[in-house]
This record gives structure tokens, C-alpha cells and sequence, in this order.
């Protein structure tokens, strides 16, 4: 595994972290703006749940198995324009 395929998987494990977060924080405004009250022990198993996602995404880098990918993902795109 080169340096560059290593680098872009560690940043592809921070975006789906982020994104995952994000919806996770966008989903506890939506219930309080609506008025329901999120108990902080879904919060903390949703946080686990990115966790150990993060944690399968690290694995399968380190392996060289595919997983989730946001960017680096280049032929899907190649192969359509062609």
C-alpha cells in the first residue's frame, strides 16, 4: 500500500465520520425543535455505532479490504464519461 492510497483512506475515514456526526447532530435539533428530548443514552450508543465504523473502515484499510468510499473513488466516474 503506497503513501498516497494510505493518506486518502485515513481522510475518507474523517469525512464519513464527519458526515455520520453531522446527521447524528441534525437529527437531535430536528426532535428538539419539534420537541422531543433525545436521552443521552441514544447519544451515546449512536457515538459508538460511528465508532465501531470507524473502527471496521481502519481494519479493512489496514487490510486492504474495500469498504466505504466518499473520495478516491475515480472509475465509476472514468467509466461513465467514457
Amino acid at each position: 500500500m503506497s503513501l498516497t492510497g494510505l493518506l486518502l483512506g485515513i481522510i475518507n475515514i474523517g469525512i464519513v465520520v464527519a458526515i455520520l456526526v453531522l446527521i447524528g447532530y441534525v437529527a437531535i435539533w430536528i426532535l428538539s425543535a419539534l420537541g422531543f428530548a433525545v436521552p443521552a443514552n441514544v447519544q451515546k450508543i449512536f457515538m459508538v455505532i460511528v465508532a465501531l465504523i470507524a473502527l471496521y473502515m481502519i481494519v479493512s484499510l489496514l487490510l486492504g479490504v474495500p469498504s466505504l468510499r466518499i473520495i478516491g473513488h475515480t472509475d465509476l466516474a472514468l467509466r461513465l464519461l467514457a
